[in-house]
């Protein structure tokens, strides 16, 4: 496996346990969405374009969610919404 794959395969794992995380604490969706970044930087650097532009989308709606979430204090299901 080489440094790329590696990168890769953390960047999606983090993705996953960040977005399995994100009801306990706002802190998750902030980390989700950099892991999206990641997951996003990944896909540029493999060649996979599409793969980094929807990465790059997911991680600035979940900044919107972290940013709703936080300024106004609702619980997380009202930011789903």
């Amino acid at each position: 496996m080489d440094a790329l794959t590696l990168y890769g395969a953390l960047a999606v794992g983090a993705m996953l346990v960040f977005y399995a995380l994100e009801e306990r604490s706002a802190v998750f969706v902030l980390a989700f969405a950099g892991a999206c970044l990641a997951s996003s930087a990944y896909g540029f650097l493999q060649g996979a374009w599409p793969f980094g532009v929807v990465e790059l989308i997911w991680s600035g709606i979940a900044l919107r969610r972290w940013r709703l979430r936080t300024s106004q204090r609702l619980p997380y299901s009202a930011t789903m919404r």
